[in-house]
């Protein structure tokens, strides 16, 4: 979690700013804010981070995703083509504006592939959630040739994948709107918090009404302002968006650390036999906030996982030992069960949820161990990182042979 190992006096200092306005609240009241505007300036540094010409802060990542789905103009009953290894909000966004999550097979980037994506588009297909996934990138090349050749929108989901970028272009910045992460456990954390980003002018406004019940943001009256559409809560503090300021700014150091250590990491794991690592499009554009490798097959991976487990390192399978990011463990979604109705009941689940075909993505993600990299470490904590791993690998390859 590199953001909180680097959380300080700085971040300390734009939290104290609000507390002495005792403006809590993200838009007017501005002659008692003392001209202290933190989510604007950290918008600002979002967009000149990333290279957006927008960006709008709101409550959450998964917000974000929503916010940008929605002002991207996809709706009920919209066909969406998303991936079976993320986190679930991207799947949730998609149910929450109405949309109807079509899954894609991915490949060894851990992200959609093309072939995934052509293979289920059917003439109800309206758009691609892309997400960049552990801290990776797709392959925008192929990915954007489907998008051209069928004419879909595409919304990316970069929640794990902030700083990322591919061939010079952001993670984000690809299609119609993108989505970051600010949470706790991201490259920079805001405690809570997401930034919808977009190069459109009209999306942007459309977010920025969407995200607060529809309110224009025209004038210094907030009960006088119009509201030119429906929308909801999803703002975004004042406090949050000062932590997210700085932690923004930090960004630039902690992924110049990190892929230091990836580097590192891989030069040194690569010599195991048995270890591989992800496909990465472009490494110079890697955010380097996860080590992704692969072992041969599944079985071998839950071994190596149990040796992690008792020699306390932390890489993690998603398979054996994480509930939140692959589709085999989202019972709750295949019965799709919620506490009201979905737009799914209504138009038809486009696939059957509990079988679906995707064999590369069952394959590739049975095999896989993430690790999450830390900017702060020393040479002499990733030298035991490896010796760890390279012990544990060794020690289950070698009984296997």
């Amino acid at each position: 979690m590199p953001g909180t190992e680097l959380f300080g006096a700085e971040e300390r200092k734009e939290i104290n700013d609000v507390l002495e306005t005792g403006i809590f609240f993200r838009y007017n009241h501005d002659a008692q804010r003392n001209n202290i505007w933190k989510a604007r300036e950290f918008e600002a540094e979002v967009c000149k981070l990333v290279g957006s010409k927008y960006a709008h802060a709101v409550s959450s990542g998964s917000t974000a995703v929503q916010c940008a789905l929605a002002a991207s103009g996809i709706g009920a009953g919209d066909e969406v083509i998303v991936p079976p290894f993320t986190y679930i909000a991207t799947v949730e966004a998609v149910l929450m504006v109405g949309a109807l999550p079509v899954f894609a097979d991915i490949d060894e980037t851990l992200c959609l592939s093309a072939e995934g994506i052509r293979k289920v588009i059917t003439p109800k297909t309206k758009a691609i959630c892309l997400v960049h996934m552990c801290g990776q990138m797709a392959d925008m090349d192929a990915i954007m040739a489907v998008v051209k050749e069928h004419n879909l929108i595409l919304v990316e989901d970069a929640g794990q994948a902030m700083a990322a970028s591919y061939k010079g272009i952001s993670t984000g910045l690809w299609g119609k709107a993108g989505a970051y992460s600010y949470d706790f456990f991201k490259i920079a954390t805001a405690a809570e918090g997401g930034v919808m980003v977009t190069n459109d002018e009209e999306v942007y406004r459309l977010a920025d009404s969407y995200s607060d019940h529809g309110h224009d943001h025209i004038g210094n009256n907030r009960g006088m302002e119009q509201h030119p559409i429906i929308g909801f809560n999803f703002r975004i503090s004042e406090l949050h968006a000062a932590i997210g300021k700085v932690q923004t700014q930090r960004v630039p150091f902690i992924r110049e650390k990190s892929n230091e250590y990836k580097k590192y990491l891989m030069e040194k794991l690569g010599q195991v036999p048995g270890i591989s690592f992800a496909t990465l499009p472009d490494p110079d554009g890697d955010s380097a906030t996860f080590l992704n490798m692969f072992l041969p097959d599944t079985e071998t991976a839950g071994k190596v996982v149990a040796e992690f487990n008792a020699s306390g390192v932390s890489g993690f399978n998603y398979w054996y030992t994480n509930m939140y990011h692959f589709i085999n463990q989202w019972n709750h979604l295949k019965d799709l069960k919620t506490a009201s109705a979905l737009g799914v009941e209504k138009f038809g689940a486009p696939q059957d949820y509990h079988n679906l075909d995707i064999p590369k993505a069952q394959e590739t993600i049975g095999r896989l161990i993430s690790f999450g990299i830390r900017c702060t470490w020393t040479y002499e904590e990733v030298d035991a990182l490896v010796a760890k791993v390279s012990a544990a690998v060794t020690k289950v390859m070698s009984v296997e042979v």
